[in-house]
Protein backbone atom coordinates (compact mmCIF):
# COMPACT_ATOMS: atom_id res chain seq x y z
CA UNK A 1 0.00 0.00 0.00
CA UNK A 2 1.37 3.40 -0.93
CA UNK A 3 2.44 5.40 2.09
CA UNK A 4 0.57 8.68 2.46
CA UNK A 5 1.84 11.82 4.13
CA UNK A 6 -0.33 14.68 5.23
CA UNK A 7 1.04 17.94 6.59
CA UNK A 8 -1.19 20.28 8.53
CA UNK A 9 0.01 23.27 10.51
CA UNK A 10 -1.95 24.78 13.33
CA UNK A 11 -0.83 28.33 14.18
CA UNK A 12 -2.30 29.68 17.39
CA UNK A 13 0.02 31.95 19.29
CA UNK A 14 -0.49 33.74 22.57
CA UNK A 15 1.90 36.40 23.79
CA UNK A 16 2.50 37.92 27.18
CA UNK A 17 3.49 40.97 25.19
CA UNK A 18 5.27 44.05 26.36
CA UNK A 19 2.82 46.95 25.96
CA UNK A 20 3.55 49.80 23.55
CA UNK A 21 3.08 52.22 26.44
CA UNK A 22 5.80 50.43 28.42
CA UNK A 23 8.16 50.64 25.44
CA UNK A 24 7.63 54.39 25.07
CA UNK A 25 8.24 54.90 28.77
CA UNK A 26 11.40 52.81 28.52
CA UNK A 27 12.75 55.10 25.80
CA UNK A 28 12.27 58.06 28.16
CA UNK A 29 13.87 56.03 30.96
CA UNK A 30 16.90 55.33 28.76
CA UNK A 31 17.54 59.05 28.23
CA UNK A 32 17.07 59.86 31.92
CA UNK A 33 19.32 57.00 33.04
CA UNK A 34 22.11 58.13 30.73
CA UNK A 35 21.95 61.64 32.19
CA UNK A 36 21.94 60.15 35.69
CA UNK A 37 24.98 58.03 34.88
CA UNK A 38 26.94 61.10 33.82
CA UNK A 39 25.92 62.90 37.03
CA UNK A 40 26.92 59.90 39.18
CA UNK A 41 30.30 59.49 37.49
CA UNK A 42 31.11 63.17 37.95
CA UNK A 43 29.82 63.04 41.53
CA UNK A 44 31.79 59.86 42.25
CA UNK A 45 35.03 61.38 40.96
CA UNK A 46 34.51 64.61 42.91
CA UNK A 47 33.43 62.85 46.13
CA UNK A 48 35.90 59.96 45.80
CA UNK A 49 33.19 57.30 46.22
CA UNK A 50 33.79 54.00 44.41
CA UNK A 51 30.29 52.87 45.38
CA UNK A 52 28.82 55.87 43.58
CA UNK A 53 31.03 55.29 40.53
CA UNK A 54 30.11 51.61 40.61
CA UNK A 55 26.44 52.55 40.82
CA UNK A 56 26.98 54.86 37.85
CA UNK A 57 28.56 52.07 35.81
CA UNK A 58 25.74 49.74 36.74
CA UNK A 59 23.28 52.47 35.84
CA UNK A 60 24.98 52.83 32.46
CA UNK A 61 24.57 49.11 31.85
CA UNK A 62 20.93 49.57 32.91
CA UNK A 63 20.49 52.27 30.32
CA UNK A 64 21.93 50.05 27.61
CA UNK A 65 19.79 47.14 28.83
CA UNK A 66 16.75 49.37 28.33
CA UNK A 67 17.94 50.29 24.84
CA UNK A 68 18.54 46.62 23.99
CA UNK A 69 15.08 45.74 25.31
CA UNK A 70 13.45 48.38 23.12
CA UNK A 71 15.38 47.29 20.01
CA UNK A 72 14.61 43.61 20.69
CA UNK A 73 10.92 44.45 21.16
CA UNK A 74 10.80 46.26 17.82
CA UNK A 75 12.62 43.43 16.01
CA UNK A 76 10.52 40.77 17.75
CA UNK A 77 7.32 42.19 16.33
CA UNK A 78 8.43 42.16 12.71
CA UNK A 79 6.47 39.81 10.49
CA UNK A 80 7.85 36.45 9.45
CA UNK A 81 9.80 36.33 6.20
CA UNK A 82 10.83 33.65 3.73
CA UNK A 83 14.13 33.33 5.58
CA UNK A 84 12.88 33.77 9.16
CA UNK A 85 9.78 31.63 8.87
CA UNK A 86 9.08 31.61 12.60
CA UNK A 87 9.31 35.38 12.68
CA UNK A 88 11.58 37.33 15.00
CA UNK A 89 10.03 36.43 18.36
CA UNK A 90 13.29 35.08 19.72
CA UNK A 91 14.90 38.52 19.35
CA UNK A 92 13.58 39.43 22.80
CA UNK A 93 15.17 36.30 24.29
CA UNK A 94 18.48 37.20 22.63
CA UNK A 95 18.14 40.72 24.02
CA UNK A 96 17.58 39.26 27.47
CA UNK A 97 20.70 37.11 27.09
CA UNK A 98 22.82 40.12 26.11
CA UNK A 99 21.49 42.02 29.13
CA UNK A 100 22.29 39.03 31.32
CA UNK A 101 25.92 39.10 30.17
CA UNK A 102 26.09 42.86 30.79
CA UNK A 103 24.72 42.33 34.28
CA UNK A 104 27.35 39.66 35.05
CA UNK A 105 30.27 41.71 33.72
CA UNK A 106 29.14 44.80 35.64
CA UNK A 107 28.86 42.71 38.80
CA UNK A 108 32.36 41.30 38.42
CA UNK A 109 33.84 44.76 37.86
CA UNK A 110 32.06 46.18 40.89
CA UNK A 111 33.19 43.18 42.96
CA UNK A 112 36.82 43.93 42.16
CA UNK A 113 36.38 47.64 42.93
CA UNK A 114 34.63 46.91 46.23
CA UNK A 115 37.41 44.57 47.38
CA UNK A 116 40.04 47.17 46.54
CA UNK A 117 38.16 49.86 48.45
CA UNK A 118 37.87 47.59 51.50
CA UNK A 119 41.61 47.00 51.48
CA UNK A 120 42.43 50.67 50.83
CA UNK A 121 39.64 52.87 52.27
CA UNK A 122 39.62 56.43 50.95
CA UNK A 123 38.07 59.63 52.24
CA UNK A 124 34.81 60.49 50.50
CA UNK A 125 32.33 63.41 50.48
CA UNK A 126 29.25 62.02 52.23
CA UNK A 127 26.95 65.02 51.61
CA UNK A 128 27.45 65.00 47.83
CA UNK A 129 27.03 61.22 47.73
CA UNK A 130 23.70 61.35 49.58
CA UNK A 131 22.15 64.05 47.37
CA UNK A 132 23.13 62.36 44.11
CA UNK A 133 22.04 58.95 45.39
CA UNK A 134 18.61 60.25 46.45
CA UNK A 135 18.08 61.50 42.88
CA UNK A 136 19.33 58.16 41.53
CA UNK A 137 16.99 56.22 43.82
CA UNK A 138 13.95 58.13 42.55
CA UNK A 139 14.85 57.50 38.90
CA UNK A 140 15.75 53.83 39.51
CA UNK A 141 12.50 53.20 41.38
CA UNK A 142 10.41 54.74 38.58
CA UNK A 143 12.25 52.75 35.88
CA UNK A 144 11.95 49.52 37.88
CA UNK A 145 8.22 50.13 38.24
CA UNK A 146 7.84 50.58 34.48
CA UNK A 147 9.62 47.30 33.67
CA UNK A 148 8.06 45.30 36.53
CA UNK A 149 4.66 45.09 34.82
CA UNK A 150 6.04 42.93 31.99
CA UNK A 151 8.91 41.25 33.85
CA UNK A 152 6.98 38.13 34.91
CA UNK A 153 6.36 36.96 31.34
CA UNK A 154 9.30 38.36 29.36
CA UNK A 155 12.98 37.53 29.98
CA UNK A 156 14.17 40.72 28.31
CA UNK A 157 12.00 42.90 30.54
CA UNK A 158 12.94 40.76 33.53
CA UNK A 159 16.60 41.60 32.98
CA UNK A 160 15.72 45.30 32.65
CA UNK A 161 13.76 45.07 35.91
CA UNK A 162 16.59 43.22 37.69
CA UNK A 163 19.10 45.80 36.46
CA UNK A 164 16.99 48.68 37.77
CA UNK A 165 16.05 46.95 41.01
CA UNK A 166 19.73 46.36 41.68
CA UNK A 167 20.37 50.02 40.97
CA UNK A 168 17.62 51.05 43.38
CA UNK A 169 19.13 48.85 46.09
CA UNK A 170 22.52 50.23 45.17
CA UNK A 171 21.31 53.79 45.55
CA UNK A 172 19.94 52.97 49.00
CA UNK A 173 23.29 51.42 49.88
CA UNK A 174 25.23 54.43 48.65
CA UNK A 175 22.96 56.71 50.70
CA UNK A 176 23.76 54.59 53.77
CA UNK A 177 27.45 54.83 52.91
CA UNK A 178 27.21 58.62 52.65
CA UNK A 179 25.36 58.88 55.96
CA UNK A 180 28.00 56.72 57.67
CA UNK A 181 30.64 59.16 56.45
CA UNK A 182 28.60 62.20 57.56
CA UNK A 183 27.63 60.88 60.98
CA UNK A 184 30.43 58.54 62.01
CA UNK A 185 33.37 59.30 59.73
CA UNK A 186 33.40 55.62 58.60
CA UNK A 187 34.70 55.12 55.04
CA UNK A 188 34.94 51.35 54.61
CA UNK A 189 31.13 51.04 54.33
CA UNK A 190 31.53 52.35 50.77
CA UNK A 191 33.37 49.15 49.81
CA UNK A 192 30.89 46.91 51.63
CA UNK A 193 27.95 48.47 49.78
CA UNK A 194 29.76 48.00 46.46
CA UNK A 195 30.30 44.30 47.27
CA UNK A 196 26.64 43.76 48.20
CA UNK A 197 25.48 45.30 44.93
CA UNK A 198 28.00 43.18 43.02
CA UNK A 199 26.87 39.93 44.68
CA UNK A 200 23.22 40.69 43.86
CA UNK A 201 24.02 41.40 40.20
CA UNK A 202 26.13 38.25 39.77
CA UNK A 203 23.53 36.07 41.54
CA UNK A 204 20.68 37.29 39.32
CA UNK A 205 22.78 36.76 36.18
CA UNK A 206 23.69 33.19 37.18
CA UNK A 207 20.12 32.27 38.14
CA UNK A 208 18.72 33.60 34.85
CA UNK A 209 21.38 31.98 32.64
CA UNK A 210 19.97 28.45 32.32
CA UNK A 211 16.32 29.34 31.45
CA UNK A 212 17.46 31.80 28.79
CA UNK A 213 19.98 29.41 27.22
CA UNK A 214 17.40 26.60 27.23
CA UNK A 215 15.16 28.65 24.94
CA UNK A 216 18.04 29.54 22.65
CA UNK A 217 19.00 25.83 22.50
CA UNK A 218 15.44 24.77 21.56
CA UNK A 219 15.01 22.83 24.79
CA UNK A 220 11.62 21.43 25.74
CA UNK A 221 9.75 23.52 28.34
CA UNK A 222 10.31 22.43 31.93
CA UNK A 223 6.61 21.99 32.63
CA UNK A 224 5.94 19.55 29.78
CA UNK A 225 7.17 15.93 29.81
CA UNK A 226 7.71 14.58 26.30
CA UNK A 227 6.66 11.11 27.47
CA UNK A 228 3.33 12.52 28.68
CA UNK A 229 2.86 14.10 25.27
CA UNK A 230 3.56 10.77 23.56
CA UNK A 231 1.15 8.89 25.84
CA UNK A 232 -1.56 11.49 25.30
CA UNK A 233 -1.32 11.20 21.52
CA UNK A 234 -1.37 7.40 21.70
CA UNK A 235 -4.61 7.50 23.70
CA UNK A 236 -6.43 9.24 20.85
CA UNK A 237 -8.67 6.94 18.82
CA UNK A 238 -7.26 5.67 15.52
CA UNK A 239 -3.66 6.52 16.47
CA UNK A 240 -1.48 3.42 16.12
CA UNK A 241 1.85 4.98 16.95
CA UNK A 242 3.82 8.20 17.29
CA UNK A 243 7.51 8.85 16.77
CA UNK A 244 10.01 11.49 15.71
CA UNK A 245 8.76 13.83 18.46
CA UNK A 246 10.46 17.19 18.86
CA UNK A 247 9.26 19.67 21.45
CA UNK A 248 10.76 23.13 21.89
CA UNK A 249 10.11 26.73 22.93
CA UNK A 250 9.97 29.35 20.21
CA UNK A 251 10.11 32.00 22.93
CA UNK A 252 8.83 32.23 26.51
CA UNK A 253 5.19 31.92 25.47
CA UNK A 254 5.00 29.75 22.36
CA UNK A 255 5.67 26.01 22.48
CA UNK A 256 6.01 24.05 19.25
CA UNK A 257 5.85 20.35 18.50
CA UNK A 258 6.81 18.26 15.49
CA UNK A 259 5.97 14.56 15.26
CA UNK A 260 4.95 11.68 12.99
CA UNK A 261 1.67 9.93 13.78
CA UNK A 262 0.67 6.52 12.45
CA UNK A 263 -2.99 6.60 11.46
CA UNK A 264 -5.13 5.63 8.51
CA UNK A 265 -7.75 8.28 9.32
CA UNK A 266 -7.51 11.45 7.27
CA UNK A 267 -8.16 14.69 9.06
CA UNK A 268 -6.97 13.41 12.44
CA UNK A 269 -4.38 16.19 12.79
CA UNK A 270 -6.86 18.87 13.97
CA UNK A 271 -8.10 16.45 16.64
CA UNK A 272 -4.57 15.78 17.91
CA UNK A 273 -3.75 19.49 17.83
CA UNK A 274 -6.86 20.32 19.84
CA UNK A 275 -5.93 17.76 22.52
CA UNK A 276 -2.35 19.08 22.75
CA UNK A 277 -3.61 22.64 23.01
CA UNK A 278 -6.09 21.80 25.73
CA UNK A 279 -3.82 19.63 27.87
CA UNK A 280 -0.37 21.14 27.32
CA UNK A 281 -1.10 24.59 25.86
CA UNK A 282 0.92 23.67 22.76
CA UNK A 283 -0.34 25.99 20.05
CA UNK A 284 2.04 25.39 17.18
CA UNK A 285 1.76 21.86 15.79
CA UNK A 286 3.50 20.35 12.79
CA UNK A 287 2.10 16.81 12.62
CA UNK A 288 2.79 14.40 9.78
CA UNK A 289 0.48 11.41 9.41
CA UNK A 290 1.48 8.12 7.80
CA UNK A 291 -0.03 4.64 7.58
CA UNK A 292 3.12 2.94 8.87
CA UNK A 293 6.27 3.95 10.71
CA UNK A 294 8.50 5.67 8.17
CA UNK A 295 11.61 5.39 10.32
CA UNK A 296 11.74 2.22 12.41
CA UNK A 297 15.17 3.20 13.73
CA UNK A 298 14.11 6.59 15.10
CA UNK A 299 15.14 7.21 18.68
CA UNK A 300 12.03 9.25 19.52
Amino acid sequence: MEEKHHHEHIHCHHHGEVSEKSVKLLIVSFAINMLLSVAEIVGGIVSGSVALIGDALHNTSDAFSILIAVIAFKIGHKKASAKYTYGFKRAEVIGGFVNLILLFISGCYLLAEGIERLIYPQEIDGVLIVWISVLALIIDAVTAKISHHDAHHNSNMKMVFVHNLADAFGSVGVIISGLCVMWFGVYYVDGIIALLIAFYMIFQAVVSFKPTVNILMNAAPDDIDINDVRDTILQIDNVKGVHHIHLWCINEHDVAIECHVESHVSGIVPQISAVLREKFNIKHCNIQTEEKNCCEDCDL
